[in-house]
């Protein structure tokens, strides 16, 4: 057998298996950020706190990150929210949209909103301005905690400023 046919006989016979050896790593992708509007699921978040204009009423809520409005800095948030204790159960629903003054990789993330609200309580069925709509400001800031939380600390003058209510929380970071 002549020395080319030898080496193409073991090119055959070895070659699959070398082959399969090989892993191939590809280089990191440049990627563009996401601009424009982008509508899901890319989060959430639960905070507790007080609502200080009724009477001290403890509130818990939930948060979701339902996407972005022209830009990522610039989130849609609705939540829910339960008003217990002191006086009539409170229950509002709100959504909300948030300009985030820093991307997700800084340890610190001040943000400012606005939003509209339905608000009830207990006993609304008797209340003639039960449910009502409301105009929410929010003020809040994220901490870094985790690759995959951050604290939420947050004020939300409610109900026109009528409503005063102060949060503290965790939420989940966007981009880990």
């Amino acid at each position: 057998m002549s020395r080319l046919r030898r080496v193409a006989l073991i090119v055959l016979i070895l070659g699959p298996s070398l082959a399969a050896a090989q892993q191939f790593t590809p280089p990191p992708a440049a990627t563009a950020p996401a601009t424009g509007t982008r509508i899901g699921l890319f989060g959430f978040g639960v905070r507790g706190g007080w609502d200080v204009t009724h009477g001290g009423q403890m509130v818990v809520g939930a948060t979701l990150d339902a996407g972005d409005l022209f830009s990522p800095q610039v989130r849609i948030r609705p939540s829910a929210e339960l008003g217990v204790f002191n006086g009539a159960n409170t229950y509002v629903g709100s959504l909300e949209a948030l300009w985030r003054f820093t991307d997700e990789t800084q340890p610190a993330i001040p943000y400012v909103g606005a939003g509209l609200a339905l608000a009830s309580h207990d006993g609304c069925g008797q209340d003639s301005s039960c449910p009502s709509l409301w105009v929410n400001l929010v003020l809040g800031f994220e901490l870094h905690y985790h690759k995959t939380f951050n604290w939420l600390l947050e004020y939300h003058g409610m109900d026109a400023m009528r409503h005063h209510r102060l949060y503290i929380g965790l939420t989940t970071r966007r981009g880990s």
